[in-house]
């Protein structure tokens, strides 16, 4: 057969073992049923010639009658050759054997066993490999007065197959027959299932795809149609915090968080997509497998993209101070023409008064939130973004009842990046509001003894009630939901940041979007899963 034909010749030497083996069993089966039926039936056959020979009347006479035993040789002869036994032997009470086909047996004491036949009970069984029916002769007085014997040699394992050879070369002709159909059957079947491939073939392509997949720096995770986990590189694994033995378990099973198992089930679709887990922004591919047009499951890969999304974060920071900055000189600009034109037409008190009202404007704003806000960072924040909010006509408040201290450094940092996205996502909801009253936001800022509650307020149109739950899971700005533009990490930085510190944020309309984050002052470094 050649190198093709291997696996047709292993499965034929197998299947024929196997065949061979089930043959011997069926063939000691048989030999044991055969000794079986042999011991039923012969030994009905013996026990009724030894009954005869024992009922005879000559036979208890000349057992009663020591001198005259002759005739015995005579009963026990005739009784052998009409039952077709090997011998009949006749013994005296104390089983000394009386008349035998062998002369060797007599005088000698009759080999019993276990048999009864001393307790005045007929027995068959088998003796010394023969099968042996003992029956006692009962004198006249109710005495045994003798045993008649009657035996035949049981057959042999062998001689039991000699008997019926054309039975053995059938069952070796069907053995023989049927194992190499079904080697050929199951090569063809086989080889069709792993695309023509022999065993050595598909032994090295899974060590080669072993190799592969976990030697490429991407991540690899695969599900089949039942989501359940098929294979995943060491790569993957770490970088969604799967337990080690994630193989086999279904993706719903596991501690996955909703945009994950969203974006591997498919229920998520979109290339590129941005997943949140475990402190790291993962950029995620899922393509469905299928082959002959049968859908096979899928495969996703995924890279850690966390440094890039960091830079990218950074770059949109200093854009939004870019544009501060820009607004901040396009305001001053504006208010400098004023000025000149106001001296240049020689209404100089004008001009002084218009300079006092811009300066109490500014001192005013810088005083109200130097006033209630102690971190240095976080005010800044706020001074740079309603010069922003002006250019956009926003007008931009601070509550009353705002409080806060200086704090540590990483809750500064945090406070800023919460805030700063709040309110970047708010002036986006209320880019091209076109209301019949004033654009405004307000921002709350309260310290107590745990935690810093962070309430941004506008007067935009709201959240969609569909997308409560979703804006943060999924990443996305409200105004990129609304009005289909691109998605963005604001929101879904924001609910990681408050994650990460043991806090949280949530949304809801009044009267326009009103979110509230709560961070707490000792971060409990929790785990960021979803």
């Amino acid at each position: 057969m050649g190198a093709k034909g291997s696996l047709a010749r292993q499965l034929l030497g197998w299947l024929l073992a196997i065949v061979f083996a089930l043959l011997g069993c069926v063939v000691v089966v048989s030999v044991m049923q055969s000794n079986k039926s042999f011991a039923d039936s012969e030994g009905r056959k013996l026990l009724s010639a030894a009954e005869n020979v024992a009922a005879t009347p000559g036979v208890r006479v000349s057992l009663a009658d020591p001198v005259n035993r002759d005739p015995l040789p005579i009963f026990a002869e005739s009784a052998r050759s009409l039952s077709g036994a090997d011998f009949v032997s006749i013994t005296d009470p104390d089983l000394r054997v009386l008349t035998s086909q062998d002369p060797d047996q007599l005088r000698t004491t009759l080999p019993i066993g276990e048999s009864t036949v001393a307790d005045g009970r007929a027995w068959v069984g088998v003796v010394d490999d023969s099968l042996v029916a003992h029956v006692p002769v009962i004198g006249d007085d109710g005495s045994t007065v003798g045993v008649v014997a009657a035996g035949k040699a049981t057959p042999g394992f062998f001689e039991g197959i000699a008997n019926r050879p054309s039975d053995a070369f059938v069952l070796i002709g069907i053995a023989t027959v049927l194992g190499i159909a079904g080697s050929l059957f199951l090569a063809w079947r086989v080889k069709r299932q792993t695309l023509g491939l022999e065993p050595r073939e598909i032994t090295g392509l899974v060590e080669h795809r072993e190799a592969l997949l976990h030697g490429i720096k991407e991540g690899v995770i695969g599900l089949d149609l039942q989501h359940r986990i098929t294979l995943v590189n060491d790569h993957a694994r770490e970088l969604l915090a799967l337990p080690e033995d994630c193989v086999g378990k279904r993706i719903d099973d596991l501690d996955a968080g909703d945009r994950l198992r969203d974006v591997l089930t498919g229920r998520a679709s979109g290339a590129e997509a941005i997943v949140l887990r475990a402190g790291r922004a993962l950029v995620m591919n899922r393509m469905p497998v299928s082959r002959d047009g049968r859908e096979l499951g899928s495969v996703a890969t995924l890279r850690d993209r966390t440094e890039l999304i960091a830079l990218r974060e950074e770059l949109a920071a200093t854009s939004r101070t870019t544009d501060t900055l820009r607004a901040q000189a396009h305001e001053f600009t504006n208010r400098l023409h004023t000025i000149a034109g106001l001296i240049e037409l020689g209404e100089y008190d004008e001009a002084r008064n218009y300079v006092n009202l811009v300066s109490r404007a500014h001192d005013e704003w810088h005083e109200q939130v130097s006033a209630h806000l102690g971190d240095a960072a976080v005010a800044a924040l706020l001074v740079a973004k309603a010069s922003l909010a002006a250019e956009q006509d926003v007008g931009m408040r601070l509550t009353g009842d705002s409080s806060l201290g200086e704090v540590d450094e990483q809750l500064s940092a945090d406070l800023v990046t919460v805030v700063g996205n709040l309110v970047d996502n708010a002036l986006d909801a209320l880019r091209g509001v076109d209301g019949a009253g004033e654009n405004w936001i307000e921002v709350g800022i309260r310290a107590d003894g745990e935690a810093v509650s962070v309430v941004v307020r506008d007067s935009g149109p709201g959240v969609a009630p569909e997308l409560v739950t979703e804006v943060f899971a999924h990443g996305f700005t409200t105004k990129a939901a609304e009005h289909g533009g691109t998605r963005g990490l604001g929101l879904a930085l924001t609910r990681q940041t408050c994650r990460r510190r043991g806090g949280s944020v949530e949304v809801h309309n009044a009267g326009g979007a009103v979110f509230t984050a709560v961070l707490p002052f000792e971060s409990t470094r929790a785990k960021v899963s979803r």
